[in-house]
C-alpha cells in the first residue's frame, strides 16, 4: 500500500516504513505527526484519486529528527562594475518515518 501526500508545498509518494526529509514540521523529535492532506492511495493494483484529496485518509507518522541540508552559495555579480554578494543558505528538515497508511 502507498499513498501521495501533500506536505510544505511538496508532494511525496510514501510506504509504510519510509523514512522521508519534509519541509521543517513544528514537532519535536518522536512525535507523533498526522498528515491530512492525502491527494491518492493505492493498493493491490487499485489506486484511489482524491478531488482534491481522499476523504477520510490520513497518513500517521513518527518524527526522528530535526536537521539542515547542505550549504548552497548563492553568488551575484555584476561584471566590470565591483559588484559581488556572496550569501550562504542551508534549508532545515524534519525527517519523518512513516507509520501507517489509513484509507
Amino acid at each position: 500500500m502507498y499513498a501521495i501526500i501533500k506536505t510544505g508545498g511538496k508532494q511525496y509518494m510514501v510506504k509504510a516504513g519510509d523514512v522521508l526529509a519534509v519541509e521543517k514540521l513544528d514537532a519535536e523529535s518522536g512525535e507523533k505527526v498526522v498528515f491530512e492532506e492525502v491527494l491518492a492511495v493505492g493498493d493491490n493494483g487499485e489506486l484511489q484519486v482524491g478531488n482534491p484529496v481522499v476523504a477520510g485518509a490520513k497518513v500517521e507518522g513518527t518524527v526522528v529528527g530535526n536537521g539542515k541540508a547542505k550549504k548552497v552559495i548563492v553568488f551575484k555579480y555584476k561584471p566590470k562594475k565591483d559588484y559581488r554578494r556572496k550569501q550562504g543558505h542551508r534549508q532545515p528538515f524534519t525527517k519523518v518515518k512513516i507509520e501507517k497508511i489509513n484509507a
